[in-house]
């Protein structure tokens, strides 16, 4: 057994023991599909770095194989243009772009998805190709569309799906309008976060499909979703448990914001830690609440900057207990996330899981409890 193989039949089985595979399928599709052949470079963080610097690892250097075959994302581009080979010496930093996703998460969300052989499956996002490959392996080419927004990114995945013996089809162009040549897909799954779910995969998986998807915003917050399709441009579902997060959509990421000015506002008590908000589902909740937002800071010292109007709001402690919130511009940023999140911890603080979504002409709904519980509508 070649030493690559032994690494990844290592990897199958820390995945299986940790019930990240559970059928023989993907199984077996862990096991023969070479992870090497997507990553034959990738950045690795500088520890202790700030901001983070990352090092490119090519093949055949100390720790490469070892790395494509740990269970984590590696990553492969940082600011849309930045791969590990242009790197030649040295570090450089930046925001990552485009990875390799952590197989355990791979190959939970295919199976989540539900995809049997015989589906056509439509996927958002071929990155790096490795989750390409590995739907190709256990639904086989023919009813498999991969679609990547990058160029030069969808040429490497290309190649090295090639080179792996696959040949599902691939699109390069906008996965937020799905397949260009239409639809009447069973399934799709999205390895890119989006900020509500694009119209065009509503029309185009038929009804009785599935789409799984991370809805993500701009505090980039992230929450993991299984969709029913009830109609043409109708679907509902529910989110999932665990803690799923994705690069979200170039299209749908935040504008550029000018240098952050903390300028004077109105001041009161704040009627909530701000430290709930980073917690994984609190910080989801004042995503929703304040959707066009980016979120700042940490623990008591938080700062909301909304990105359509210009309002802030901004914590700090207060010297006797308790905190203050001073808040400015036409949309009062914390007094909605105090009422979403005093709404949430009401019932008692629960995950993601006891959330759900409905999708219609009206609009796009996500809700606590019941489908006529709370809710908030997401930026559509």
């Amino acid at each position: 057994m070649s030493t690559s193989a032994q690494y990844r039949s290592a990897l199958v089985r820390e995945l299986t023991e940790s019930c990240a595979i559970t059928d023989s399928e993907w199984r077996r599709a862990a096991e023969e599909v070479p992870r090497e052949l997507f990553t034959g470079s990738y950045f690795r963080p500088v520890a202790g770095s700030s901001p983070t610097a990352y090092r490119s690892l090519r093949e055949g250097e100390p720790g490469w194989l070892e790395g494509v075959y740990s269970d984590e994302t590696l990553i492969t581009q940082l600011d849309g243009r930045i791969r590990p080979d242009d790197v030649v010496d040295g570090v450089v930093t930046g925001s990552p772009s485009s990875s390799s996703t952590l197989p355990s998460l791979v190959l939970r969300m295919w199976r989540q998805l539900g995809a049997e052989a015989g589906h056509r499956v439509l996927e958002i996002g071929t990155g790096t190709g490795y989750s390409t490959a590995l739907g190709a392996h256990r639904l086989g080419d023919a009813g498999l569309t991969s679609v990547e927004y990058d160029p030069v990114v969808g040429a490497a995945a290309a190649a090295a799906l090639k080179a792996a013996g696959f040949s599902p089809r691939l699109v390069i162009g906008d996965g937020l309008r799905g397949d260009p040549e239409g639809g009447g897909y069973d399934r799709l799954i999205a390895t890119c976060s989006v900020r509500y779910v694009p119209f065009p995969w509503l029309h185009q998986v038929r009804p009785g499909g599935k789409i799984l998807v991370t809805l993500s915003g701009w505090s980039y917050a992230n929450a993991l979703v299984l969709l029913d399709v009830t109609g043409p441009g109708e679907a509902t579902g529910r989110f999932l448990s665990g803690y799923t997060s994705f690069m979200i959509a170039r299209p749908h990421d935040r504008p550029p914001r000018p240098v952050l000015a903390l300028l004077p506002g109105e001041a009161r008590a704040s009627r909530i830690d701000p430290a709930t908000l980073d917690g994984w589902t609190g910080g989801w909740i004042a995503q929703l609440a304040a959707p066009s937002a980016e979120r700042l800071g940490a623990g008591a010292e938080q700062i909301l900057w909304d990105v359509a109007t210009g309002s802030q709001a901004r914590t700090s402690p207060d010297p006797d207990g308790g905190w203050t919130v001073v808040q400015r511009g036409p949309v009062r940023l914390w007094d909605r996330v105090e009422r979403a999140v005093r709404l949430w911890q009401a019932a008692g603080e629960p995950h993601q899981e006891q959330f759900g979504l409905t999708v219609s002409a009206a609009g796009q709904r996500v809700w606590l409890g019941a489908e006529d519980g709370p809710g908030w509508d997401l930026p559509v």
